[in-house]
């Protein structure tokens, strides 16, 4: 067998080892995920807005006051922390928002829910005594929005942009909970 035969073999079965170390100790890259990456986005002619989070599943279990406790804050989804990006300044209830990147932490209540947009980006959401990462240090802004419940049960974690009525919101939604963040979008300064 040639050289280069060999060499091409031994790179192939090193890439292929590295593969499944990866898989078995990190990431199984061969199996979907329990709670899939998503990415959102909203563009209106020159606004673009994006949120990346993960989407976890209901599967039979009672979610907010159970798996998500009350007045405890929450990642906002599952796995990597939940971001949200604006390539325009906001207004969310009056308070400024400027063009940038955050993370995005929610405390879920009965009747309200507390969202927060963080300035630091953090890898993860918890750490590993499943401790959230957020530090409110870095909370630059800070509301609370009504809850909503609705009669249909939303099994898999849900954001999305809500524009129909031309009243910009982010919704989030999960079981029989809804709630909206009002977006407004601030005309540039010339």
């Amino acid at each position: 067998m040639n050289t280069f035969l060999k060499r091409l073999l031994i790179l192939l079965s090193i890439v292929a080892i590295g593969l499944f170390l990866y898989s078995h100790f990190v990431e199984n890259i061969f199996s979907p995920r329990l709670s899939p990456k998503d990415t959102v986005e909203f563009k209106l002619n020159d606004l673009k807005l994006e949120v990346f989070y993960n989407r976890p599943s209901k599967k039979g279990r009672e979610v907010f006051g159970a798996l998500v406790p009350f007045n405890k804050v929450w990642r906002t989804g599952a796995n990597e922390a939940t971001t949200f990006e604006t390539n325009k300044n906001l207004m969310i209830q009056g308070i400024y928002l400027p063009k940038g990147k955050y993370t995005l932490w929610t405390v879920p209540k009965d009747s309200t829910w507390n969202v927060m947009f963080n300035t630091k980006q953090y890898d993860w959401g918890v750490d590993e005594e499943m401790q959230v990462m957020w530090d409110p240090n870095y909370d630059l802004l800070e509301i609370d929005v009504p809850v909503e419940k609705i009669d249909s049960t939303v099994e898999q974690f849900t954001i999305a942009f809500d524009n129909s009525t031309d009243n910009l919101q982010l919704t989030m939604a999960w079981d029989n909970t809804k709630i909206e963040v009002p977006l407004k979008v601030l005309k540039d300064q010339n």
